[in-house]
């Protein structure tokens, strides 16, 4: 097997969601723009080019408040199963692990391997930030986000604004506005009801051959087992 096909086959589940998530970005940016120029002409001006749509605060906008919710929904994820348990369900942890587990359940310590990551070799506060590095990450992309939604959207709520006569507003006004809690909670709720119905659905439900879901015979009861 050539050293392609393997580097293909060993990362295809990375290389396969990168794909799927550029398409979709590319067919966002298209329909937007299509739909961005109909309203323009509906308003009596000028449409825009790709670029300029690209650049444009109504595309921003659209795109940082699907990712703040995306990375909201991973991060509140990996702390909560720490501390959170849903019987039966291979996104849970036993009920016996509830909180942050022993040194030797998670290879600290006198109980490191060879190939442990040097920041779990080195001690101190390196391998205090490494033991919650995923969760922090997840953290930070989320709040960059939703900071970038916050100024793409100022300034794509006062374009509008301006087209219709109206007054703009100032960053701090657009951050108690409808049109900016409009715009976070209407994907929150949909992050909370996917987890939810992952955690529920696959104490009952099985996809053989998947690690999200238990083996096809396994109990519903059987917690923290996959296929």
């Amino acid at each position: 097997m050539s050293a392609i096909r393997i580097h293909l086959r060993n990362n295809g589940l990375s290389l396969a969601f990168g794909a799927l998530f550029l398409l979709s970005l590319a067919g966002q940016a298209w329909s937007g723009l299509v739909d961005f120029n109909n309203q323009e002409l509906a308003r009596g001006t000028p449409p825009v080019g790709l670029l300029d749509y690209l650049t444009s605060s109504s595309f921003a906008v659209d795109v940082a408040e699907n990712w703040q919710s995306e990375y909201l929904q991973f991060f509140l994820y990996v702390f909560a199963t720490v501390w959170l348990v849903q019987r039966g369900s291979p996104e849970s942890k036993p009920m016996r692990k509830v909180g942050l587990e022993s040194d030797q359940e998670q290879l600290l310590d006198g109980h490191l391997r060879d190939g442990s990551p040097r920041w779990a070799q080195a001690g101190g506060w390196r391998t205090a930030v490494f033991s919650r590095s995923l969760g922090l990450v997840m953290g930070a992309i989320f709040l960059l986000s939703w900071l970038a939604q916050s100024v793409a959207g100022v300034s794509a709520y006062n374009a509008q604004q301006l087209s219709d006569f109206g007054d703009p507003v100032s960053w701090g006004e657009y951050l108690l506005s409808a049109d900016f809690w409009n715009r976070t909670l209407q994907n929150w709720q949909s992050e909370f009801l996917a987890i939810g119905c992952m955690a529920i659905f696959s104490v009952y439900l099985r996809q053989r051959g998947s690690p999200e879901s238990k083996p096809v015979g396994a109990e519903h009861h059987i917690t923290d087992e996959t296929g």
